[in-house]
């Protein structure tokens, strides 16, 4: 019986691992973790009956206490209550499903003690891969992405001749360096796929949570509309498969058919498709490398026709641009980006901000930082916080 930790539990990703959970029936969930929603952490920990849940609002904490009485669950709170999650002892693997630079100390505490990490937090990697991928090699556990980009260049990579990976998530590190000449990574464009700047400048919150093909929080809706999310996975791609910046290039794949690609050194291009199911890259990474049967609708090629491709826009979704420039600087320079986003996101969601000065948070925060080439745990946090800050100085 495999064993988990599910951190982020009531949110997206973290409702559909559970599914998955139910569904088979030999995973046992050791430790749940939520942000506030207690109404369906209390469900959770009813049905799959946990060692340990947490939840990040301390007052929040002591209603589910209450709530769980009758049941042998510890129930923790914050940050602290977060790291106790993540290094639950029985788990094998912790699901980091938390959005945002919350995530980066849980993922530390699960890999020191020994877990394997299913990935989903990509802020991790954007703004800490210089510190979690050698941690990865030290502990010598696995990083299994679930972003579903990222899962098929791992399935794609998969194929590939068996090598040491040296701890890292993908049969054969090696790989990347010697085989690999470019990763294709794929994105729907979002629901404003074609519009100009002038469009874009009129965009209510309500377009921007209507996604053309998949199912998220609000959060990394939003981060899909203005290619944040895309920008993202480019850094978080750049360390998972130890490529450059520079060789990752972003499809445009409206129908979201092909999740990505990878083009090898003699020309051959690996494909993964599938309908757009994120339930596929958690059950894979879940249960990797074994693949078990998925419910769920299958591709018709007959009725597909064909799949269309298109270059992106990268003068009218600026932000995409921003994060290559991002990622090519490397240092601290991605912890601005996504701090920046997170601060200009909720601002939106708030209604204090227009859409397309979303973007504009990004830019002025970048422009006014002075990058620390190899930043620790603690400079990732300040910088964080001082782009927090500035952006509150400037708007």
């Amino acid at each position: 019986m495999k064993k988990i930790a599910v951190l982020g539990s009531t949110g997206s990703i973290g409702t559909q691992t559970l599914e998955i959970v139910r569904r088979n029936g030999d995973i046992r969930v050791t430790a749940l973790a939520a942000g506030r929603n207690i109404g369906l952490l209390e469900k959770q920990i009813r049905e799959f009956s946990p060692r340990l849940a947490c939840v990040w609002d301390p007052e929040k904490a002591k209603e589910l206490k209450i709530a769980v009485a009758d049941l042998p669950v510890k129930v923790v709170s914050g940050m602290e209550g977060l790291l106790e999650a993540a290094a639950e002892p029985e788990a094998e693997t912790v699901v980091t499903a938390v959005v945002g630079m919350i995530g980066i100390r849980p993922t530390i505490a699960a890999m020191e003690a020994g877990k394997d990490i299913a990935l989903a937090n990509k802020e991790t990697l954007v703004t800490a891969g210089h510190i979690i991928m050698p941690l990865a090699r030290k502990m010598g556990v696995r990083i299994l992405p679930v972003d579903s980009e990222h899962s098929a260049i791992f399935q794609c990579l998969s194929m590939q001749p068996d090598r040491d990976g040296g701890g890292i998530s993908c049969k054969g590190a090696e790989i990347p360096r010697k085989g690999i000449r470019k990763i294709l990574l794929t994105a729907s464009g979002g629901p404003f796929r074609g519009y100009t700047r002038e469009q874009l400048a009129d965009v209510t919150l309500e377009a921007a949570l209507k996604h053309p093909n998949w199912s998220m929080g609000p959060k990394v809706t939003i981060d899909s509309s203005t290619l944040v999310n895309k920008g993202l996975e480019v850094m978080e791609a750049r360390w998972l498969f130890d490529v450059p910046v520079q060789d990752i290039q972003v499809v445009i794949q409206p129908k979201s058919i092909i999740h990505s690609m990878v083009e090898l050194i003699d020309g051959a291009v690996l494909a993964q498709l599938g309908t757009p199911d994120m339930k596929l890259p958690i059950q894979y990474a879940l249960y990797y490398p074994e693949r078990r049967p998925l419910p769920g609708d299958r591709l018709d090629f007959w009725s597909l026709n064909q799949i269309a491709f298109e270059k992106p826009d990268m003068e009218t979704f600026r932000a995409l641009a921003l994060a290559y420039e991002a990622g090519a600087a490397g240092g601290s320079l991605p912890t601005v980006f996504n701090a920046a986003n997170e601060y200009a996101v909720t601002q939106f969601i708030n209604h204090w901000i227009p859409y397309l000065t979303i973007t504009e948070m990004i830019e002025t925060a970048m422009a006014h930082h002075r990058v620390i080439a190899e930043p620790a745990l603690e400079q990732i946090l300040e910088t964080e916080q001082e782009t927090y800050d500035l952006l509150k100085s400037r708007f």
